[in-house]
């Protein structure tokens, strides 16, 4: 393990590159709290409690209550039967229902209306939601029962436990991390969305303080919306941490782990297939198919590559700047975390966390305000936009890293540097070349979120600039469904690759 005999301090600089990206994390927060007091008490009780606000209230709680649970059945359920019943093609489901997560909510929420276009209210926006965020449960629910070691179902089995009473007394129990961080990323969705719930005139925080935006820049009442947004980020955090526990889920010691036992589904082989193919249906192929239907339907006028081009390449532009800013600037904290862990370490990385928490609507209201106020030079460039995606996608980077320097031990350093290698020589040999796979995924999960990210893209990018995430809510804020096809189908196709890769690296981290 690393850590126990580390240098117990740090080198300089990077502590100090890691303290001041700590700082800047803190922006947002900052930016909440500076609001709320400059508001003033009065005024800031007298914008919260109002019947708009507890509409508001009302909603994101019936969201939550409704997809959570809902998302965490459809997730852990879908997992089991792939990776723990004689499924029948169970390879191939286990990857058509992880696809899903290549489609943006708002596509989805775009395709759902196009197929029935009186879709508003929010068992709509629930039903959308669900059908959105359910890999994000699937996917580390597939690759825990990938490594759950089956001679602890055994051995229930052999002490007279039925099927059903070792999944709910002893699968279940193991699944408890990626249940509570499923649950967590669901959750952060939900207070983040912004274009699903428009689209079908569900009201949000989200979406309310998009409003206030655009008709009072910087109202104080949309500022107070989000504050009391962050605040329900906050608890989420606090629940998520509380329920993971302390409990450990590692097998522990040596030798190889037992073949998966995987339970018969006899007659319930037709059953598991139906609910299997409907899932895929309604999360994959009804977005795809209406999708392709407006492609159709628009012919090849739609495709203006005046107006495609320049949001493809400024896609790809911004996707790769913001990964390898947010990969460049982990860096710092990853080592830190590795080779010179303590409190000092976590509480920089808890900064980070909480900030990518919010949702990006807020992280662009801060970084508008201190621009205009503090930088105006900076307002409405690319670099606030880069640093705004760092902000709200770091953490995909930080643990890739984090993963790949642990397997960089600094003896090995140490050992480059007996040979007669400089310390930089060593470490640019040694420890950059063994992180950089790892390096490499986390760029790519955070190249994946900044091609789909559209709040922070509506609030901060510069004039002239267009990515396919805005020309699409454009053109369908506009009901051009047909001209918004092309680019609903072009953020698909840079999203799959990224969505594989995330799928086949927790398969791989999981039988590790």
């Amino acid at each position: 393990m690393a850590g126990k005999g580390n240098s117990p301090r740090p080198p300089l600089v990077v502590a100090l590159l890691a303290t001041v990206l700590a700082l800047f994390a803190l922006i947002p927060l900052g930016y909440v709290v500076y609001m709320t007091a400059v508001t003033g008490w009065e005024t800031s009780i007298e914008l919260v409690f109002r019947p708009k606000v507890g509409e508001l209230l009302t909603n994101t709680l019936l969201l939550i209550v409704i997809v959570v649970p809902a998302t965490l059945v459809m997730g852990v359920g879908s997992a089991w039967l792939v990776e723990r019943t004689t499924l029948r093609g169970h390879k191939v489901w286990a990857v058509l229902l992880a696809a899903p997560l290549a489609i943006p909510a708002f596509v989805n929420s775009y395709s759902w209306v196009s197929a029935i276009p009186s879709l508003e209210g929010v068992w709509s926006g629930s039903l959308i939601a669900v059908l959105s965020y359910f890999p994000l449960v699937y996917i580390p629910a597939a690759a825990t029962l990938t490594r759950l070691d089956p001679a602890i179902e055994q051995s229930a089995g052999a002490l007279g436990l039925g099927p059903w009473r070792v999944f709910f007394r002893v699968v279940l129990p193991q699944l408890r991390l990626a249940i509570t961080g499923g649950g967590l990323l669901v959750g952060l969705h939900l207070l983040a969305e912004y274009g699903a719930f428009a689209m079908i005139r569900f009201e949000t925080f989200t979406t309310a303080i998009m409003q206030q935006y655009a008709s009072t820049f910087n109202g104080t009442a949309g500022n107070m919306l989000a504050s009391v947004l962050v605040f329900f980020c906050l608890i989420l955090l606090v629940l998520e941490a509380r329920s993971r526990g302390t409990a450990r889920y590692a097998r522990i010691g040596s030798g190889a782990q037992a073949k998966p036992y995987r339970l018969a589904l006899g007659r319930y082989q037709v059953p598991g297939q139906m609910a299997v193919t409907a899932l895929v249906a309604v999360s994959l192929a009804l977005p795809l198919w209406f999708v392709l239907r407006w492609i159709i339907a628009g012919g090849a006028e739609i495709w203006d590559l005046d107006e495609l081009l320049p949001a493809l390449l400024q896609t790809l532009g911004l996707g790769l700047a913001g990964a390898l800013a947010a990969t460049v600037v982990a860096f710092p904290m990853a080592y830190l975390a590795v080779r010179h862990p303590g409190w000092f370490t976590k509480s920089l990385e808890l900064s980070n966390y909480v900030t990518s928490s919010m949702p990006g609507i807020v992280v662009g209201l801060a970084f508008v305000t201190v621009a205009i106020n503090v930088m105006p030079d900076l307002y409405q460039t690319t670099g606030l936009l880069v640093a705004a995606y760092v902000l709200l996608f770091i953490p995909r980077a930080l643990v890739n890293l984090r993963a790949g320097l642990a397997q960089a031990p600094k003896e090995l350093d140490e050992a480059a540097q007996a040979l007669g290698k400089s310390p930089f020589m060593a470490f640019v040999r040694v420890t950059l070349r063994l992180s950089a796979p790892a390096a490499a995924g986390g760029a790519a999960l955070v190249f994946l979120a900044v091609v789909t990210e559209l709040t922070a893209t509506l609030l901060l990018s510069p004039n002239g600039t267009t990515t396919l995430a805005t020309s699409f809510w454009n053109k369908s804020s506009e009901i051009d469904y047909a001209g918004a096809a092309p680019y609903a189908l072009l953020m698909i196709l840079l999203s799959a690759p990224m969505t594989y890769l995330l799928f086949q690296q927790s398969k791989k981290a999981a039988g590790q």
